[in-house]
């Protein structure tokens, strides 16, 4: 029975965890990540190498090495022949190509995860600047429409006025009748 119990409370614990907003951004981030990850390996490999490699002749600088200590003459051999020599005859050899490699690579991922951040907090900005100028120019409208004076209502002519107003008129036709 507390078997049961513990399996339900474990699951459970589990679900809550999943279930927490932060959890499942990550989880998303992470997948982004790793495609993003491959686009630029991509982008590394399959364009930016090769332009290199139309510079400085050599398709990739992982293949570069020197030697420190060694007997034989390594340079005629592939980069894996003369590790695989160079290790069979206790040869020193430091594989600086790889660290070149890797601070290319590091730098061409730093470039393009700056352009997109750039590109989206520039975005965020554009629409929160378009959003607050609309917001303003609503208060705007509001606060014009409040100061509009109101069309003057007519005069109210007192019924005495109008009474004798009246008699005038009257006056005026009899006396144009009359002439």
């Amino acid at each position: 029975m507390a078997n049961k119990k513990d399996k339900k409370g474990f699951f459970q614990g589990f679900k809550e965890f999943i279930s927490r907003g932060n959890v499942l951004d990550m989880a998303v981030g992470v997948i982004i990540g790793g495609a993003f990850g491959a686009i630029v390996a991509s982008m590394v490999n399959d364009i930016i190498m090769p332009l290199i490699a139309g510079i400085f002749g050599k398709a990739s600088f992982e293949n570069m090495y020197g030697v420190i200590r060694g007997v034989s003459d390594y340079s005629t051999l592939t980069y894996a022949d003369a590790i695989t020599q160079a290790a069979a005859e206790g040869a020193t050899i430091i594989a600086y190509g790889k660290f070149i490699q890797s601070v290319v690579n590091f730098l061409i991922i730093a470039f393009f995860l700056y352009v997109v951040v750039v590109v989206v907090i520039k975005g965020i900005q554009k629409r929160a600047e378009e959003r607050r100028l609309a917001e303003e120019a609503a208060l705007k409208a509001a606060e014009e429409a409040e100061k509009e004076p109101e069309a003057p209502a007519e005069p109210v002519i007192p019924e005495d006025i109008l009474l004798l107003t009246e008699i005038r008129d009257q006056l005026k036709d009899l006396n144009k009748g009359k002439k």
